[in-house]
């Protein structure tokens, strides 16, 4: 079994702690199933959240959800003028026998034009 690194984000519509949890719950959900993988199979993952989301945590979600024996990483993007508002970006580390060729980086909505040359 291999470790992997999987990339995601989802822009959320506002600055709200309820929205955002559905909204990090749903891009989990996306990077596991569209991967073929389980909780069982995560390392480890790393939220970040542009300067202008202060409602709540990313990974309160994920441990909402259940997912509590996973160690978490939350931080701040950078603050560069002209980007994407409101998007909380995730790094997840997993164990695969997928080749990195196969993985799929999961970008919901809005998001996908972060990186058109990776979203699936």
């Amino acid at each position: 079994m291999a470790v992997r690194a999987v990339r995601g984000a989802v822009q959320l519509e506002r600055d709200d702690a309820g929205h955002m949890r559905e909204q990090v719950e749903e891009l989990l959900g996306a990077v596991l199933s569209r991967n073929g993988l389980t909780s069982d199979d995560l390392i480890s993952l790393w939220f970040t959240a542009t300067p202008d989301l202060r409602s709540d945590f990313p990974a309160a979600a994920v441990r909402d959800a259940g997912i509590v024996d996973v160690p978490l990483l939350c931080a701040q993007e950078l603050d560069i003028e002209g980007a994407m508002p409101r998007v909380v970006r995730l790094l997840a580390h997993v164990e695969s026998d997928l080749p990195k060729s196969r993985i799929a980086h999961v970008y919901l909505g809005a998001a996908a034009a972060l990186r058109k040359d990776i979203a699936q």
